[in-house]
């Protein structure tokens, strides 16, 4: 299965838990430097440091934060 509904079925098939965005996630977004100009990417960011976890990414800029990264 493809798409959006893969990716759902791929979620409880491997027991990930998701994450929402709280008010403590939004308000560390506007202490990052301004490396990345994208605001998901930057959310994603401030939720890493946040919850103490690591971003799975390729995205060099992403590796500019001072941020774990796994790939």
């Amino acid at each position: 299965m493809a798409g959006i509904d893969g990716f759902i079925e791929a979620i409880y098939k491997n027991d990930f838990d998701l994450i929402d965005v709280s008010l403590k996630h939004v308000k560390s977004v506007k202490d990052l430097p301004f490396i990345h100009r994208d605001p998901f990417d930057r959310m994603l960011v401030a939720q890493a440091m946040v919850e103490d976890m690591a971003i799975i990414t390729v995205d060099e800029n992403i590796m500019k934060y001072n941020v774990s990264v796994i790939w």
